[in-house]
């Protein structure tokens, strides 16, 4: 249980670890998710034929989290595929978000703007740590978060003639600039933003201007935050 905090023990074994009996009860009822292993303790609302009861005692032992829940479930990782562009869906991609933190926010935010691919960069944080997995509250089951080279499936959006969008500190004002209800938006890494290779592929850069537009003061918006303001804007075009 405890290897699980380890993205190499969670690629070996294919699970991943649910905590709190609102997460872990969407789990149990959705038919997409198998369950290895599910423990309860008296109190908890989770009904499953595999639940197996253990005691608070037992349950503190078990979690990862600062306060033990009254449920706690090993789940299958699910096979994802990268998903198919298209002109009349917006698809989220991440270059290299490596703050597990920021990729929980993100995802949550992707299921606030009902976006339901975000295509990862091998080298962006790991959505089935036990961190993503909490900080997204349930979004991670209405998401589907998969991970390939961009480059491969960045050309293959280009040959589509699907628009790429990326926020880079050189673009053109994101609140005026032409963009589509459909396409691609990547958001790159915390501190280096859109990688050059990535950057070369992108039919359009944006930025996020600050206010007044000539202010000077923080260097650059969080990427969480970025993708927020960035996802609103397509969503009320």
């Amino acid at each position: 249980m405890r290897s699980l905090a380890d993205k190499q023990a969670r690629t070996t074994h294919g699970l991943f670890v649910a905590e709190g009996d609102k997460l872990v009860g969407e789990i149990a009822s959705d038919g997409r998710y198998s369950i290895a292993r599910l423990f309860v303790t008296e109190g908890s609302k989770v009904s499953h034929p595999r639940a197996e009861v253990v005691t608070a005692k037992e349950m503190e032992r078990l979690t990862m989290l600062k306060s033990a829940p009254r449920s706690l479930a090993l789940v299958a990782i699910p096979e994802r595929r990268l998903p198919t562009p298209s002109e009349k869906e917006l698809i989220l991609c991440l270059d290299e978000v490596q703050d597990p933190g920021n990729l929980g926010t993100i995802i949550r935010t992707a299921d606030w703007y009902g976006v339901r691919h975000i295509v990862c960069s091998p080298t962006t944080a790991d959505c089935w740590s036990p961190k993503v997995v909490q900080a997204t509250m349930g979004a991670l089951l209405r998401v589907e978060v998969s991970y390939g080279n961009l480059d491969e499936w960045l050309g293959a959006v280009a040959a589509r003639g699907v628009e790429i969008y990326a926020t880079t500190l050189d673009g053109e004002d994101i609140h005026t600039a032409p963009i589509t209800a459909g396409g691609v938006v990547v958001m790159g890494n915390e501190g280096r933003g859109v990688s050059p290779q990535v950057l070369s592929m992108v039919s359009q850069r944006l930025f996020i201007p600050p206010f007044p537009a000539n202010r000077r003061g923080s260097e650059s918006l969080n990427v969480a935050i970025a993708t927020a303001i960035a996802l609103e804007n397509f969503r009320n075009i």
